[in-house]
């Protein structure tokens, strides 16, 4: 078996070969910079990537999560709620739509994406030269952008395994609590020291970053990275909520309803994809889904174990032994 000790190996591809290694299942570390890996036992070999990406999914299962166009247009033909929008190709065909979009919330994204990269949200009292330059960021990664309606509510994370929900998760943006002595600076500075955060999705947790998007999203609310946050106060420095970007996470596996679940099955079943991330919107999550209380924003191919084994809060759900059970490794 391989020693993972001394490899630089993303934490979900750590926590597959650990339970691999468990069950007398031989590892082999063919690159460890991709997080590429071969597992054997007897006659049975897969070859699997980054820990989700394996020989159950065909070609075009990915290529279809990850063009966020295609995906709404398959979601929406198999009858499942996806947020209203309109597609573009530059920024002067974004003004024109300007006015389809100036009184509601907005969601800019690129075509092609995962992890949250190249996404703009913006609520209300946004102005025109924003709503520009989320078109512009967007832009930067895909030469065709998706604009869509804010759809309110919390969003979870619905990792599909086969036929079933492995786990749920609500993700809270990166944030910081405030002392009333020290600067959101100093706060982020001090949070990002904790030994589970860290970069790469090594760690259970990454780093708060304070690039552009954050001093953006601050100076959105009037601040600034040298305010003081009050005592007991959440400042929250990102609105996309994803982990790869700071975010942290509830487990809300056991609380979340099967008819939610069923749904986020279905949709993946939609797409013909047997491992996948499903971000679903829902405004509550007691109330039976109907056609206006809840809205699937996107599917992720390749999404990340490891946060629904190391939740911020709540229980770890051990999904590695749901996938290697997926996988015939029984």
């Amino acid at each position: 078996m391989s020693d993972i000790s001394n490899e630089k190996l993303e934490l979900s591809t750590v926590i597959l070969i650990k339970e691999a290694q468990n069950r007398n299942i031989q590892v082999d570390i063919l690159d460890a910079g991709e997080n590429f890996i071969r597992l054997k036992k007897g006659d049975k070999v897969e070859y699997i990537k980054q820990a989700t990406k394996t020989s159950l999914d065909s070609y075009i299962a990915p290529l279809i999560m990850e063009n966020k166009l295609v995906t709404k247009i398959i979601l929406g033909e198999n009858g499942f709620n996806v947020p209203k929008g309109t597609v573009v190709k530059s920024k002067e065909e974004a003004e024109i739509h300007w006015k389809d979009f100036c009184d509601k919330g907005v969601v800019i994204k690129p075509k092609n994406t995962n992890f949250g990269i190249g996404i703009t949200i913006l609520l209300e009292h946004y102005s025109k030269e924003q709503y520009i330059k989320g078109v512009e960021l967007a832009l930067e990664h895909d030469d065709t952008v998706l604009i869509e309606e804010y759809i309110s509510g919390k969003e979870y994370r619905f990792l599909v395994l086969g036929d079933e929900v492995a786990g749920i998760l609500h993700r809270i943006p990166a944030n910081v609590k405030g002392d009333g002595i020290h600067t959101i600076e100093e706060l982020v500075e001090e949070k990002n020291k904790n030994p589970l955060r860290g970069e790469g999705h090594l760690t259970p947790f990454e780093k708060i970053n304070l690039g552009k998007v954050e001093m953006d999203f601050l100076s959105s609310q009037g601040r600034t990275i040298k305010d003081i946050p009050k005592e007991g106060e959440t400042v929250f420095l990102r609105e996309n909520s994803n982990i790869s970007t700071g975010g942290e996470s509830i487990d809300f596996t056991d609380e979340i309803i099967q008819e939610y679940k069923d749904i986020a099955v279905g949709a993946s079943k939609a797409v013909g994809a047997k491992i996948c991330g499903v971000d679903m919107i829902i405004k509550d999550i007691y109330e039976k889904p109907s056609q206006d209380n809840h809205s699937i924003i996107e599917l992720n191919f390749n999404p990340a174990i490891y946060i629904h084994d190391l939740p911020y809060e709540g229980k770890n759900r051990y999904v590695e032994k749901k996938l290697l059970d997926l996988l015939g490794f029984k």
